[in-house]
């Protein structure tokens, strides 16, 4: 994997190099060209000293607004050698790896390349070069829809590249990658275009001056964008930490929540959910049994001897309360659902409400999948974890009973079906008895044990 990164950042590189060593050969002089881009990306300079954090350990910055800029005001390499002289910069500034560093200088030079040879190619010109260059709405008529022609190809151009090197480094889809990052991005990117087109015309018509000055609100608008980023990282981080306290008191769900999270997402994907509806499922599968964080479950999960039937009964509200603490925040209410019916099985023996089939939500059918798999899969005080042809027989004689049929089908006959069992990035902890006894009560029954009816 680290070897095609490797690949994909010099092919990235090469194509930059050439590139733009034929835009210097079709024009090797450009009268003010550089001075002009010069000046434009040395307000870019603010915006990477503010850079904000992103989705897989990405960082954004609004520096692509006077780079933009450059482009439609001076479109020729001088714009393209500014641009690379920023942020070769701002990479050794931050003393970013090398391989990470040359993407990210490779990408924002064929970003300024694709803008300037869209813009020329729809008949662009230097925004200085157009007559009566006081009057907005003039300039908008001849230069407008090439602009936002040109900022738009360049701006999905420069997204491919990092979310491609995303996801091979990270193995996941480019749409996965894709969700996630423009998700945070998106309304920026959309009210930036005209404002860039603005910002270029204040420059080429009233100077350097005028431009810092319209640069500083903009700044604003950024810390309002970064802002909003990390509330919602804050979120998330939250979630975690709920996670987190609840894995603490109980050493059944030690790690088992994010498992059942990565579960969850890879059955999601083997039967062709996309990622919209994968991200719903899998924040619903890692909070699948916060419930247990309620006090009254922690001399249950504490118990070293087997639970009595009304312990048992105990133990078999915790969706139910997880849904409902759940449901106080605003933002989660949409899990609801899916966490209070992620132990109904399919033939309406399940519980809380007992549905049957189709009425039991989808991302909780999923998350019954995966939450047995887990139990499978993890070493028990009185079994060794069960292999994947083992899995494979308890999913097939449980289908149409404890799993829905349908899922069931498509998830063994699906290439990712293998990569459920590929090593784990979080240790599989084995269990104390005294916490699996009676919640897998059938374990000692026979092969129902494994389906883990009751954790």
């Amino acid at each position: 994997m680290r070897r095609t990164v490797h690949w994909y950042v010099a092919a990235t590189s090469i194509l930059a190099l050439a590139w733009g060593f034929a835009l210097y050969r079709s024009a090797p002089t450009v009268s003010g060209a550089m001075i002009d881009a010069l000046s434009l990306c040395a307000l870019a300079v603010s915006a990477e000293a503010l850079r904000y954090a992103l989705p897989h350990s990405t960082r954004g910055s609004i520096g692509f607004i006077p780079y933009f800029a450059a482009a439609i005001v001076a479109p020729s390499w001088p714009s393209v050698a500014a641009v690379v002289g920023v942020r070769i910069g701002a990479e050794m500034w931050v003393r970013r790896p090398a391989v990470k560093a040359v993407l990210n200088v490779s990408s924002h030079a064929i970003m300024e390349l694709v803008a300037i040879t869209v813009y020329t190619a729809l008949g662009g010109v230097g925004l200085r070069l157009i007559p009566q260059l006081s009057n907005l709405a003039h300039v908008s008529w001849i230069a407008g829809f090439p602009a936002l022609a040109a900022f738009a190809a360049a701006l999905i151009v420069n997204n491919i590249i990092v979310m491609g090197a995303i996801a091979l480094s990270s193995g996941r889809t480019l749409g996965g990658v894709a969700h996630d990052v423009s998700r945070t991005t998106i309304g920026l990117d959309l009210a930036a275009g005209p404002l860039i087109f603005v910002f270029a015309w204040v420059f080429a018509g009233y100077g350097m001056i005028a431009a810092a000055a319209c640069w500083v609100p903009i700044l604003g608008l950024r810390q309002i964008h970064r802002v909003n980023l990390e509330l919602e990282r804050t979120n998330e981080e939250l979630l975690e930490l709920m996670v987190r306290s609840l894995e603490a008191r109980d050493a059944y769900t030690s790690g088992h929540s994010r498992r059942v999270q990565q579960y969850s997402a890879t059955i999601s994907r083997a039967i062709g959910l996309s990622e919209r509806q994968i991200r719903h499922v899998s924040k619903a599968a890692l909070l699948h049994d916060v419930g247990k964080i309620h006090e009254k479950y922690a001399p249950v999960l504490a118990k070293q001897d087997k639970l009595t039937p009304e312990e048992w009964t105990i133990i078999q509200d915790h969706p139910a309360d997880g849904a409902e603490l759940v449901a106080t925040m605003t933002r989660l209410r949409d899990v609801v659902p899916a966490i209070r019916h992620h132990h109904e099985n399919w033939d309406g023996t399940g519980y809380p409400d007992g549905l049957i089939g189709d009425h039991i939500p989808l991302a909780s059918r999923i998350i019954r999948f995966a939450d047995t798999i887990d139990a499978m899969t993890t070493e028990r005080p009185y079994r060794l974890p069960l292999t994947e042809a083992q899995v494979r027989a308890e999913i097939v004689r449980c289908r149409g009973t404890q799993f829905d049929p349908t899922i069931a089908d498509r998830l063994v006959a699906s290439a990712l079906w293998s990569t459920l069992f590929a090593p784990s990035t979080q240790d599989k902890i084995p269990l104390r008895l005294s916490i699996v006894g009676q919640r897998d009560r059938s374990a000692r029954q026979g092969s129902a044990s494994v389906v883990a009816r009751g954790a």
